[in-house]
Protein backbone atom coordinates (compact mmCIF):
# COMPACT_ATOMS: atom_id res chain seq x y z
CA UNK A 1 0.00 0.00 0.00
CA UNK A 2 3.09 2.25 0.50
CA UNK A 3 4.33 1.97 -2.96
CA UNK A 4 1.20 2.55 -4.32
CA UNK A 5 0.99 5.61 -2.26
CA UNK A 6 4.48 6.76 -3.57
CA UNK A 7 3.57 6.12 -7.21
CA UNK A 8 1.19 8.98 -6.64
CA UNK A 9 2.11 13.01 -6.59
CA UNK A 10 3.10 13.75 -3.64
CA UNK A 11 4.71 17.49 -1.75
CA UNK A 12 8.27 16.12 -0.52
CA UNK A 13 7.32 15.66 2.72
CA UNK A 14 4.99 13.80 2.10
CA UNK A 15 7.23 11.40 0.40
CA UNK A 16 9.58 11.44 2.94
CA UNK A 17 7.16 10.46 5.35
CA UNK A 18 5.78 8.02 2.78
CA UNK A 19 9.45 7.00 2.34
CA UNK A 20 10.24 6.25 6.15
CA UNK A 21 7.08 4.59 6.74
CA UNK A 22 7.93 2.03 4.11
CA UNK A 23 11.42 1.78 5.04
CA UNK A 24 9.86 0.76 8.95
CA UNK A 25 7.40 -1.24 7.26
CA UNK A 26 9.72 -3.59 5.58
CA UNK A 27 12.26 -3.95 8.52
CA UNK A 28 9.16 -5.22 10.67
CA UNK A 29 8.73 -7.74 7.75
CA UNK A 30 11.54 -8.86 8.01
CA UNK A 31 12.21 -8.80 11.77
CA UNK A 32 8.72 -10.93 11.44
CA UNK A 33 9.89 -13.26 8.91
CA UNK A 34 13.22 -13.95 10.91
CA UNK A 35 11.27 -14.73 14.01
CA UNK A 36 9.11 -17.20 12.05
CA UNK A 37 12.08 -18.48 10.23
CA UNK A 38 13.57 -19.76 13.69
CA UNK A 39 10.42 -21.30 15.06
CA UNK A 40 9.97 -23.20 11.96
CA UNK A 41 13.60 -24.41 12.34
CA UNK A 42 12.84 -25.28 15.88
CA UNK A 43 10.15 -27.23 14.77
CA UNK A 44 11.98 -29.14 12.15
CA UNK A 45 9.68 -27.19 9.34
CA UNK A 46 11.35 -25.20 7.59
CA UNK A 47 12.34 -26.98 4.05
CA UNK A 48 14.68 -26.48 1.91
CA UNK A 49 14.82 -26.34 -2.27
CA UNK A 50 17.29 -28.16 -4.04
CA UNK A 51 17.46 -26.20 -7.72
CA UNK A 52 20.24 -25.06 -10.20
CA UNK A 53 21.55 -22.14 -9.39
CA UNK A 54 24.74 -19.66 -10.19
CA UNK A 55 26.29 -18.74 -6.86
CA UNK A 56 28.54 -16.27 -8.63
CA UNK A 57 25.59 -14.28 -9.20
CA UNK A 58 23.95 -14.39 -6.11
CA UNK A 59 26.92 -13.00 -4.35
CA UNK A 60 27.27 -10.34 -7.48
CA UNK A 61 23.48 -9.57 -6.23
CA UNK A 62 24.26 -9.30 -2.51
CA UNK A 63 27.07 -6.57 -3.15
CA UNK A 64 24.95 -4.80 -5.17
CA UNK A 65 22.53 -4.48 -2.22
CA UNK A 66 25.05 -2.50 -0.35
CA UNK A 67 27.23 -1.27 -2.97
CA UNK A 68 25.70 2.23 -2.16
CA UNK A 69 26.37 2.16 1.94
CA UNK A 70 30.19 0.70 0.86
CA UNK A 71 30.58 3.48 -1.20
CA UNK A 72 29.41 5.95 1.20
CA UNK A 73 31.86 4.56 3.95
CA UNK A 74 34.42 4.42 1.53
CA UNK A 75 34.67 1.06 2.52
CA UNK A 76 36.26 -1.60 -0.49
CA UNK A 77 33.30 -4.41 -0.90
CA UNK A 78 34.80 -7.60 -3.21
CA UNK A 79 33.86 -11.04 -3.74
CA UNK A 80 35.65 -14.10 -5.66
CA UNK A 81 34.99 -17.24 -6.24
CA UNK A 82 37.56 -20.41 -7.20
CA UNK A 83 37.52 -21.48 -10.23
CA UNK A 84 37.57 -24.80 -9.20
CA UNK A 85 33.78 -24.20 -7.72
CA UNK A 86 31.42 -25.48 -9.90
CA UNK A 87 29.41 -22.90 -12.14
CA UNK A 88 26.30 -24.41 -11.27
CA UNK A 89 25.03 -26.02 -7.90
CA UNK A 90 21.52 -27.54 -6.87
CA UNK A 91 20.82 -26.12 -3.51
CA UNK A 92 18.37 -23.72 -1.82
CA UNK A 93 19.86 -20.53 -3.53
CA UNK A 94 17.40 -18.44 -1.53
CA UNK A 95 18.79 -19.51 1.85
CA UNK A 96 22.15 -18.92 0.33
CA UNK A 97 21.35 -15.76 0.01
CA UNK A 98 19.82 -15.01 3.28
CA UNK A 99 23.39 -16.36 5.04
CA UNK A 100 25.09 -14.17 2.82
CA UNK A 101 23.44 -11.57 2.94
CA UNK A 102 23.12 -11.28 6.78
CA UNK A 103 27.05 -11.89 6.63
CA UNK A 104 27.89 -8.70 4.47
CA UNK A 105 25.03 -6.46 6.66
CA UNK A 106 26.75 -7.35 9.62
CA UNK A 107 30.28 -6.37 8.13
CA UNK A 108 29.23 -3.39 6.28
CA UNK A 109 27.13 -1.97 9.65
CA UNK A 110 30.32 -2.43 11.68
CA UNK A 111 33.16 -1.33 9.32
CA UNK A 112 33.67 2.53 8.47
CA UNK A 113 37.46 1.71 6.80
CA UNK A 114 39.02 -0.56 4.82
CA UNK A 115 37.24 -3.47 3.49
CA UNK A 116 35.07 -6.37 3.03
CA UNK A 117 35.52 -9.52 1.19
CA UNK A 118 33.80 -12.56 0.63
CA UNK A 119 35.48 -15.03 -0.84
CA UNK A 120 34.07 -19.09 -1.77
CA UNK A 121 36.78 -22.08 -2.14
CA UNK A 122 36.18 -25.87 -2.20
CA UNK A 123 36.25 -26.61 1.49
CA UNK A 124 39.16 -29.15 1.63
CA UNK A 125 41.18 -27.15 -0.66
CA UNK A 126 40.88 -24.27 1.18
CA UNK A 127 41.10 -25.70 4.64
CA UNK A 128 44.68 -27.72 3.25
CA UNK A 129 46.33 -24.30 2.05
CA UNK A 130 45.25 -22.18 4.76
CA UNK A 131 47.15 -24.93 7.11
CA UNK A 132 50.06 -24.24 5.00
CA UNK A 133 50.06 -20.73 5.07
CA UNK A 134 50.08 -20.89 8.61
CA UNK A 135 52.53 -23.15 9.66
CA UNK A 136 54.78 -21.50 6.81
CA UNK A 137 54.33 -17.75 7.28
CA UNK A 138 53.88 -17.28 11.61
CA UNK A 139 53.46 -14.05 12.74
CA UNK A 140 52.99 -11.40 9.14
CA UNK A 141 54.78 -7.83 9.47
CA UNK A 142 52.73 -6.56 6.21
CA UNK A 143 49.13 -6.78 5.80
CA UNK A 144 48.72 -8.53 1.80
CA UNK A 145 45.18 -7.84 2.44
CA UNK A 146 42.44 -6.43 0.07
CA UNK A 147 42.50 -2.60 1.31
CA UNK A 148 46.10 -3.18 3.00
CA UNK A 149 44.65 -3.33 6.26
CA UNK A 150 45.22 -6.08 9.23
CA UNK A 151 42.59 -8.82 9.29
CA UNK A 152 41.23 -10.39 12.30
CA UNK A 153 42.48 -14.50 10.28
CA UNK A 154 45.79 -13.84 8.97
CA UNK A 155 44.89 -17.12 6.73
CA UNK A 156 42.89 -15.35 4.93
CA UNK A 157 46.25 -12.59 3.21
CA UNK A 158 47.44 -12.99 -0.21
CA UNK A 159 49.86 -16.07 0.87
CA UNK A 160 46.79 -17.88 0.84
CA UNK A 161 44.95 -16.30 -2.12
CA UNK A 162 47.75 -16.99 -4.76
CA UNK A 163 47.89 -20.59 -3.55
CA UNK A 164 44.20 -20.92 -4.04
CA UNK A 165 44.01 -18.82 -7.45
CA UNK A 166 44.70 -20.99 -10.63
CA UNK A 167 46.88 -18.25 -12.01
CA UNK A 168 49.03 -18.60 -9.05
CA UNK A 169 48.81 -22.04 -7.97
CA UNK A 170 51.73 -24.42 -7.94
CA UNK A 171 51.00 -27.76 -9.08
CA UNK A 172 52.14 -29.66 -5.44
CA UNK A 173 49.02 -28.04 -3.86
CA UNK A 174 46.78 -30.36 -4.14
CA UNK A 175 45.59 -33.27 -2.39
CA UNK A 176 43.94 -36.72 -2.84
CA UNK A 177 40.87 -35.50 -1.01
CA UNK A 178 40.39 -32.53 -3.61
CA UNK A 179 40.73 -35.11 -6.47
CA UNK A 180 37.65 -37.35 -5.23
CA UNK A 181 35.48 -34.60 -4.74
CA UNK A 182 35.72 -33.85 -7.86
CA UNK A 183 34.48 -36.77 -8.91
CA UNK A 184 31.47 -36.95 -6.34
CA UNK A 185 28.44 -35.50 -6.81
CA UNK A 186 28.62 -33.47 -3.70
CA UNK A 187 30.68 -30.10 -3.35
CA UNK A 188 31.30 -28.75 0.06
CA UNK A 189 32.06 -25.18 -0.14
CA UNK A 190 34.33 -23.09 2.26
CA UNK A 191 32.56 -19.54 2.42
CA UNK A 192 34.61 -16.30 4.40
CA UNK A 193 32.80 -12.51 4.90
CA UNK A 194 36.37 -10.91 6.09
CA UNK A 195 35.63 -7.10 7.35
CA UNK A 196 37.79 -4.31 9.00
CA UNK A 197 35.36 -3.40 11.42
CA UNK A 198 35.32 -3.00 15.09
CA UNK A 199 35.41 -6.57 16.15
CA UNK A 200 33.94 -8.69 19.03
CA UNK A 201 35.45 -8.13 22.70
CA UNK A 202 36.30 -11.31 23.93
CA UNK A 203 33.62 -11.38 26.63
CA UNK A 204 30.70 -11.00 24.06
CA UNK A 205 32.52 -14.10 21.65
CA UNK A 206 30.13 -16.75 23.78
CA UNK A 207 26.93 -15.05 22.98
CA UNK A 208 27.18 -14.44 19.35
CA UNK A 209 24.87 -16.65 17.50
CA UNK A 210 22.39 -16.64 20.76
CA UNK A 211 18.98 -15.20 20.02
CA UNK A 212 18.35 -11.46 20.25
CA UNK A 213 22.01 -10.93 21.86
CA UNK A 214 24.53 -8.09 21.01
CA UNK A 215 27.79 -7.74 22.02
CA UNK A 216 26.60 -4.98 24.44
CA UNK A 217 23.62 -2.62 25.00
CA UNK A 218 25.17 0.22 23.00
CA UNK A 219 25.65 -1.90 19.72
CA UNK A 220 21.90 -1.90 19.45
CA UNK A 221 22.14 1.73 20.17
CA UNK A 222 24.82 2.86 17.84
CA UNK A 223 24.11 0.12 15.20
CA UNK A 224 20.59 -0.97 15.05
CA UNK A 225 19.99 -4.54 14.48
CA UNK A 226 17.66 -7.22 16.55
CA UNK A 227 20.64 -9.85 17.36
CA UNK A 228 18.57 -12.59 15.59
CA UNK A 229 20.06 -12.83 12.42
CA UNK A 230 23.61 -14.42 13.09
CA UNK A 231 21.70 -17.31 15.07
CA UNK A 232 19.42 -17.88 12.00
CA UNK A 233 22.44 -18.55 9.60
CA UNK A 234 24.21 -20.58 11.91
CA UNK A 235 20.85 -23.13 11.74
CA UNK A 236 20.47 -22.20 7.99
CA UNK A 237 23.87 -23.50 7.49
CA UNK A 238 23.33 -26.51 9.79
CA UNK A 239 20.66 -27.64 7.61
CA UNK A 240 22.43 -27.15 4.45
CA UNK A 241 25.34 -29.65 6.12
CA UNK A 242 27.29 -27.31 7.26
CA UNK A 243 28.53 -25.50 9.93
CA UNK A 244 29.81 -21.75 10.93
CA UNK A 245 32.53 -20.16 13.18
CA UNK A 246 34.26 -17.08 13.09
CA UNK A 247 37.57 -15.30 14.33
CA UNK A 248 37.26 -11.81 15.79
CA UNK A 249 39.94 -9.30 17.05
CA UNK A 250 39.14 -6.14 18.53
CA UNK A 251 39.56 -3.41 16.59
CA UNK A 252 41.09 -4.89 13.99
CA UNK A 253 37.96 -6.98 12.56
CA UNK A 254 36.02 -9.83 12.53
CA UNK A 255 36.08 -13.38 9.49
CA UNK A 256 32.93 -15.24 9.41
CA UNK A 257 33.45 -18.50 7.70
CA UNK A 258 31.40 -21.55 7.01
CA UNK A 259 30.61 -24.82 4.96
CA UNK A 260 27.58 -25.34 3.41
CA UNK A 261 27.51 -28.63 1.08
CA UNK A 262 25.47 -28.78 -2.70
CA UNK A 263 25.53 -30.85 -5.35
CA UNK A 264 27.09 -30.62 -8.90
CA UNK A 265 24.50 -29.93 -10.96
CA UNK A 266 24.80 -33.55 -14.10
CA UNK A 267 21.91 -32.20 -16.09
CA UNK A 268 23.33 -30.50 -19.23
CA UNK A 269 20.11 -29.15 -20.47
CA UNK A 270 19.23 -27.56 -17.01
CA UNK A 271 22.88 -25.96 -16.74
CA UNK A 272 22.43 -24.86 -20.28
CA UNK A 273 19.29 -23.21 -19.46
CA UNK A 274 20.28 -21.33 -15.96
CA UNK A 275 23.36 -19.87 -18.55
CA UNK A 276 21.49 -18.52 -20.85
CA UNK A 277 19.52 -17.10 -18.36
CA UNK A 278 23.01 -15.45 -17.27
CA UNK A 279 23.91 -14.28 -20.77
CA UNK A 280 21.12 -12.25 -20.77
CA UNK A 281 22.35 -10.23 -17.93
CA UNK A 282 25.86 -9.70 -19.49
CA UNK A 283 26.93 -11.06 -22.35
CA UNK A 284 30.69 -12.92 -22.11
CA UNK A 285 30.85 -13.51 -25.78
CA UNK A 286 31.45 -9.86 -26.91
CA UNK A 287 34.65 -9.62 -25.41
CA UNK A 288 36.04 -13.21 -25.22
CA UNK A 289 40.08 -13.04 -26.77
CA UNK A 290 40.55 -9.26 -25.24
CA UNK A 291 43.59 -8.73 -23.37
CA UNK A 292 43.69 -6.74 -20.42
CA UNK A 293 46.25 -5.19 -18.18
CA UNK A 294 45.46 -4.48 -14.61
CA UNK A 295 47.62 -2.07 -12.88
CA UNK A 296 47.03 -2.18 -8.74
CA UNK A 297 49.54 -2.03 -5.98
CA UNK A 298 47.92 -4.68 -3.61
CA UNK A 299 47.83 -8.17 -5.33
CA UNK A 300 44.41 -9.49 -3.57
CA UNK A 301 42.31 -6.52 -5.10
CA UNK A 302 43.86 -6.56 -8.35
CA UNK A 303 43.18 -10.65 -8.66
CA UNK A 304 39.74 -10.04 -7.45
CA UNK A 305 39.27 -7.82 -10.50
CA UNK A 306 41.48 -10.58 -12.66
CA UNK A 307 38.68 -12.71 -11.29
CA UNK A 308 35.59 -10.39 -12.64
CA UNK A 309 37.28 -9.30 -15.91
CA UNK A 310 37.94 -13.72 -16.65
CA UNK A 311 34.16 -14.23 -16.25
CA UNK A 312 33.51 -11.80 -19.39
CA UNK A 313 36.27 -13.73 -21.50
CA UNK A 314 39.02 -11.03 -21.06
CA UNK A 315 42.56 -12.25 -20.23
CA UNK A 316 44.30 -10.27 -17.54
CA UNK A 317 48.08 -9.39 -16.81
CA UNK A 318 48.13 -7.69 -13.55
CA UNK A 319 51.18 -5.47 -12.53
CA UNK A 320 51.98 -3.26 -9.64
CA UNK A 321 52.69 0.08 -10.49
CA UNK A 322 52.18 2.34 -13.60
CA UNK A 323 55.96 2.34 -14.69
CA UNK A 324 55.77 -1.64 -14.53
CA UNK A 325 52.92 -0.67 -17.12
CA UNK A 326 55.03 1.70 -18.98
CA UNK A 327 57.40 -1.43 -19.48
CA UNK A 328 54.69 -3.83 -20.79
CA UNK A 329 53.61 -1.44 -22.98
CA UNK A 330 57.12 -0.83 -24.27
CA UNK A 331 57.92 -4.70 -24.74
CA UNK A 332 54.13 -4.98 -26.85
CA UNK A 333 55.34 -1.43 -28.64
CA UNK A 334 58.83 -3.44 -29.86
CA UNK A 335 57.11 -6.24 -31.71
CA UNK A 336 56.32 -5.80 -35.35
CA UNK A 337 54.79 -8.84 -36.21
CA UNK A 338 51.04 -8.22 -36.29
CA UNK A 339 50.69 -11.38 -34.42
CA UNK A 340 51.29 -9.75 -31.37
CA UNK A 341 48.17 -8.05 -29.78
CA UNK A 342 48.06 -4.86 -27.69
CA UNK A 343 46.04 -4.93 -24.66
CA UNK A 344 43.05 -3.78 -25.15
CA UNK A 345 42.59 -1.67 -21.93
CA UNK A 346 44.82 -0.62 -19.23
CA UNK A 347 42.40 -0.94 -16.02
CA UNK A 348 44.29 1.21 -13.38
CA UNK A 349 43.33 1.38 -9.18
CA UNK A 350 42.93 5.11 -8.50
CA UNK A 351 45.50 4.63 -5.86
CA UNK A 352 47.90 3.67 -8.46
CA UNK A 353 46.80 6.08 -10.42
CA UNK A 354 47.60 9.10 -7.81
CA UNK A 355 50.58 7.04 -6.28
CA UNK A 356 53.41 9.94 -6.87
CA UNK A 357 54.35 8.13 -10.33
CA UNK A 358 52.36 11.04 -12.81
CA UNK A 359 55.92 11.49 -15.27
CA UNK A 360 55.33 7.54 -16.01
CA UNK A 361 51.65 7.89 -16.44
CA UNK A 362 51.77 10.89 -18.80
CA UNK A 363 54.06 8.43 -20.63
CA UNK A 364 51.91 5.83 -20.36
CA UNK A 365 48.94 7.98 -21.85
CA UNK A 366 51.14 9.50 -24.38
CA UNK A 367 51.29 5.79 -26.07
CA UNK A 368 47.53 4.95 -25.55
CA UNK A 369 46.80 8.12 -27.48
CA UNK A 370 49.21 8.50 -30.21
CA UNK A 371 49.11 8.87 -33.62
CA UNK A 372 50.44 6.33 -36.83
CA UNK A 373 50.89 3.44 -34.41
CA UNK A 374 51.27 0.08 -36.55
CA UNK A 375 48.39 -1.19 -34.79
CA UNK A 376 45.05 -0.08 -35.79
CA UNK A 377 43.51 0.04 -31.74
CA UNK A 378 45.07 1.67 -29.47
CA UNK A 379 44.54 1.02 -25.18
CA UNK A 380 41.97 2.30 -23.25
CA UNK A 381 42.14 3.91 -20.28
CA UNK A 382 40.00 2.86 -17.39
CA UNK A 383 39.83 4.03 -13.99
CA UNK A 384 38.83 1.34 -11.25
CA UNK A 385 37.58 3.65 -7.98
CA UNK A 386 35.58 2.80 -4.72
CA UNK A 387 34.59 6.38 -4.40
CA UNK A 388 35.74 9.63 -5.96
CA UNK A 389 35.54 13.10 -6.09
CA UNK A 390 34.28 15.41 -8.92
CA UNK A 391 38.08 17.13 -9.15
CA UNK A 392 39.15 13.67 -9.20
CA UNK A 393 36.93 12.86 -12.39
CA UNK A 394 37.47 15.61 -14.25
CA UNK A 395 41.21 15.58 -13.41
CA UNK A 396 41.38 11.39 -14.82
CA UNK A 397 39.09 12.59 -18.59
CA UNK A 398 41.72 15.88 -18.16
CA UNK A 399 44.91 12.77 -18.22
CA UNK A 400 43.59 10.33 -21.03
CA UNK A 401 41.41 8.00 -18.69
CA UNK A 402 38.02 7.29 -20.33
CA UNK A 403 34.87 9.39 -19.51
CA UNK A 404 33.14 6.00 -17.45
CA UNK A 405 34.77 5.17 -14.63
CA UNK A 406 34.16 1.89 -13.00
CA UNK A 407 33.05 1.92 -9.54
CA UNK A 408 33.00 -0.53 -6.66
CA UNK A 409 31.83 -2.92 -5.35
CA UNK A 410 33.07 -4.69 -9.13
CA UNK A 411 30.01 -7.35 -10.56
CA UNK A 412 30.06 -9.00 -14.14
CA UNK A 413 27.32 -7.17 -15.49
CA UNK A 414 28.22 -3.56 -14.32
CA UNK A 415 32.34 -4.10 -15.61
CA UNK A 416 30.49 -5.24 -18.46
CA UNK A 417 27.90 -2.27 -19.13
CA UNK A 418 30.68 0.23 -18.18
CA UNK A 419 33.29 -2.08 -20.58
CA UNK A 420 30.66 -2.06 -23.43
CA UNK A 421 30.17 1.92 -23.72
CA UNK A 422 34.10 2.59 -23.28
CA UNK A 423 35.29 0.14 -25.78
CA UNK A 424 32.16 0.72 -28.56
CA UNK A 425 31.29 -2.62 -28.37
CA UNK A 426 28.01 -2.60 -30.09
CA UNK A 427 25.45 -5.57 -29.71
CA UNK A 428 24.20 -6.01 -33.60
CA UNK A 429 24.53 -9.44 -33.29
CA UNK A 430 22.74 -10.18 -30.39
CA UNK A 431 19.24 -10.98 -30.93
CA UNK A 432 16.81 -7.97 -30.33
CA UNK A 433 14.75 -8.40 -27.09
CA UNK A 434 11.43 -7.64 -26.58
CA UNK A 435 10.08 -5.28 -23.96
CA UNK A 436 10.22 -7.41 -20.63
CA UNK A 437 8.55 -4.72 -18.47
CA UNK A 438 5.53 -5.61 -16.47
CA UNK A 439 3.86 -2.69 -18.53
CA UNK A 440 4.72 -4.79 -21.47
CA UNK A 441 3.30 -8.11 -20.24
CA UNK A 442 0.35 -7.32 -18.35
CA UNK A 443 -1.10 -4.17 -20.00
CA UNK A 444 -4.78 -4.93 -21.83
CA UNK A 445 -4.63 -8.59 -19.93
CA UNK A 446 -8.02 -9.05 -17.70
CA UNK A 447 -7.14 -10.57 -14.50
CA UNK A 448 -9.30 -11.78 -11.56
CA UNK A 449 -8.25 -11.34 -8.02
CA UNK A 450 -9.76 -13.50 -5.16
CA UNK A 451 -9.04 -12.87 -1.41
CA UNK A 452 -11.45 -12.29 1.69
CA UNK A 453 -9.42 -9.43 2.60
CA UNK A 454 -10.36 -5.65 1.63
CA UNK A 455 -6.73 -4.46 1.97
CA UNK A 456 -5.17 -7.18 -0.09
CA UNK A 457 -7.47 -7.11 -2.92
CA UNK A 458 -7.05 -3.27 -2.78
CA UNK A 459 -3.23 -3.66 -2.95
CA UNK A 460 -3.21 -6.69 -5.32
CA UNK A 461 -5.60 -4.58 -7.89
CA UNK A 462 -3.90 -1.33 -7.19
CA UNK A 463 -0.31 -3.41 -7.94
CA UNK A 464 -1.15 -5.04 -11.15
CA UNK A 465 -3.53 -1.83 -12.34
CA UNK A 466 -0.27 0.00 -11.97
CA UNK A 467 1.02 -1.95 -15.29
CA UNK A 468 -1.88 -1.65 -17.48
CA UNK A 469 -4.27 -4.79 -16.40
CA UNK A 470 -7.90 -4.74 -16.24
CA UNK A 471 -8.57 -6.07 -12.79
CA UNK A 472 -11.87 -7.44 -11.03
CA UNK A 473 -12.13 -8.46 -7.47
CA UNK A 474 -14.13 -10.89 -5.96
CA UNK A 475 -13.95 -11.96 -2.15
CA UNK A 476 -14.45 -15.72 -2.10
CA UNK A 477 -14.04 -19.12 -3.79
CA UNK A 478 -17.65 -19.08 -4.50
CA UNK A 479 -17.33 -15.68 -6.14
CA UNK A 480 -14.89 -16.78 -8.26
CA UNK A 481 -16.51 -19.60 -9.40
CA UNK A 482 -19.47 -17.40 -10.82
CA UNK A 483 -16.85 -15.33 -13.01
CA UNK A 484 -15.07 -18.64 -14.40
CA UNK A 485 -17.70 -20.09 -15.60
CA UNK A 486 -16.54 -21.09 -19.40
CA UNK A 487 -16.55 -19.67 -21.69
CA UNK A 488 -15.35 -16.25 -20.12
CA UNK A 489 -12.71 -13.66 -20.81
CA UNK A 490 -10.44 -13.76 -18.29
CA UNK A 491 -6.32 -14.47 -18.50
CA UNK A 492 -5.26 -15.02 -15.50
CA UNK A 493 -6.54 -15.42 -11.91
CA UNK A 494 -4.45 -14.63 -8.43
CA UNK A 495 -6.19 -16.56 -6.14
CA UNK A 496 -5.77 -16.54 -2.05
CA UNK A 497 -4.80 -19.69 -0.72
CA UNK A 498 -6.58 -19.25 2.89
CA UNK A 499 -10.52 -17.81 2.93
CA UNK A 500 -13.27 -19.39 4.73
CA UNK A 501 -16.18 -21.09 3.26
CA UNK A 502 -13.83 -22.30 0.44
CA UNK A 503 -10.44 -21.94 0.25
CA UNK A 504 -8.06 -21.34 -2.83
CA UNK A 505 -7.23 -24.87 -3.25
CA UNK A 506 -10.84 -26.15 -3.21
CA UNK A 507 -11.77 -23.26 -5.64
CA UNK A 508 -8.87 -24.21 -7.82
CA UNK A 509 -9.47 -27.91 -8.12
CA UNK A 510 -13.48 -27.24 -9.14
CA UNK A 511 -12.17 -24.60 -11.52
CA UNK A 512 -9.97 -27.21 -13.43
CA UNK A 513 -12.69 -29.72 -13.17
CA UNK A 514 -15.01 -27.30 -15.36
CA UNK A 515 -12.20 -27.16 -17.59
CA UNK A 516 -11.09 -30.46 -18.04
CA UNK A 517 -15.11 -30.72 -18.42
CA UNK A 518 -15.07 -27.50 -21.33
CA UNK A 519 -12.38 -29.40 -23.37
CA UNK A 520 -13.75 -32.89 -22.85
CA UNK A 521 -17.03 -31.66 -25.03
CA UNK A 522 -14.98 -28.92 -27.42
CA UNK A 523 -14.67 -30.28 -31.29
CA UNK A 524 -11.08 -29.17 -31.61
CA UNK A 525 -9.70 -25.48 -31.18
CA UNK A 526 -7.44 -24.03 -28.18
CA UNK A 527 -8.35 -25.99 -24.93
CA UNK A 528 -9.04 -24.10 -21.95
CA UNK A 529 -6.69 -23.35 -19.26
CA UNK A 530 -6.21 -20.07 -17.36
CA UNK A 531 -3.35 -19.30 -15.15
CA UNK A 532 -3.99 -19.28 -11.39
CA UNK A 533 -1.57 -17.98 -9.34
CA UNK A 534 -1.56 -18.64 -5.53
CA UNK A 535 -1.15 -15.17 -3.26
CA UNK A 536 0.63 -16.55 -0.16
CA UNK A 537 2.70 -15.13 2.30
CA UNK A 538 3.51 -18.80 3.16
CA UNK A 539 6.35 -19.85 0.61
CA UNK A 540 7.30 -23.59 2.10
CA UNK A 541 7.78 -26.46 0.04
CA UNK A 542 4.65 -28.03 0.96
CA UNK A 543 2.25 -25.61 0.34
CA UNK A 544 3.57 -25.29 -2.70
CA UNK A 545 3.56 -28.95 -3.47
CA UNK A 546 -0.35 -28.64 -2.25
CA UNK A 547 -0.68 -25.60 -4.36
CA UNK A 548 0.56 -27.48 -7.87
CA UNK A 549 -1.14 -30.62 -6.93
CA UNK A 550 -4.64 -28.74 -7.22
CA UNK A 551 -4.08 -27.09 -10.48
CA UNK A 552 -2.22 -24.14 -9.74
CA UNK A 553 0.33 -22.94 -11.67
CA UNK A 554 2.93 -20.78 -9.20
CA UNK A 555 2.76 -18.36 -6.90
CA UNK A 556 3.62 -14.63 -5.99
CA UNK A 557 4.33 -13.65 -2.80
CA UNK A 558 2.80 -11.01 -0.36
CA UNK A 559 3.63 -8.23 -0.24
CA UNK A 560 3.56 -7.72 -4.10
CA UNK A 561 7.20 -6.90 -5.18
CA UNK A 562 7.83 -5.55 -9.10
CA UNK A 563 10.57 -8.52 -9.78
CA UNK A 564 8.61 -11.52 -8.30
CA UNK A 565 5.59 -10.31 -9.97
CA UNK A 566 7.29 -10.10 -13.04
CA UNK A 567 8.42 -13.91 -12.67
CA UNK A 568 5.63 -14.85 -11.59
CA UNK A 569 3.45 -13.92 -15.00
CA UNK A 570 6.35 -13.90 -17.35
CA UNK A 571 6.25 -17.67 -18.38
CA UNK A 572 2.44 -17.09 -18.98
CA UNK A 573 2.54 -13.63 -21.39
CA UNK A 574 4.36 -12.54 -24.03
CA UNK A 575 5.84 -8.96 -24.00
CA UNK A 576 4.65 -6.32 -26.02
CA UNK A 577 6.95 -3.68 -26.67
CA UNK A 578 6.16 -0.86 -24.77
CA UNK A 579 5.54 2.85 -27.10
Amino acid sequence: MQQLLLDTDLSSTQRDYAQTAQACGEALITLINEVLDRAKMEAGKLELEAVPFDLRSILDDVLSLFSEKSMQKGVELAAFVSDKVPEIVVGDPGRFRQVITNLVGNSVKFTEKGHIFVQVHLAEEATSVMNLVKTENGEETEFNTLSGKQVADDGTSWETLKLLDDEFRSNNITTDHNNHQSNSNNVTLMVSVEDTGIGIPEDAKSRVFTPFMQADSSTSRNYGGTGIGLSISKLLVKLMGGFMDFITRQHIGSTFFFTVEFQRCEKTAVVLDVKKSLSEVFHPTVFKGMKAVVVDGKPVRASVTRYHLKRLGIQAEIVASVRNAVALFGKYGSFISIIEKLPDMFLIEKDSWLSGEEECFIQLSNNCRQNGHSYNKLPKLILLATNITSAESDKAKAVGFSDTVIMKPLRASMVAACLEQVLGVNRKSQPVKKSTSLHGLLCGKKILVVDDNAVNRRVAAGALKKFGADVHCVESGPDALKCLQIPHDFDACFMDIQMPEMDGFEATHLIREMERKANAHANGGDEWHMPILAMTADVIHATLDKCLKCGMDGYVSKPFKEKTLYQAVAKFFESKPVS
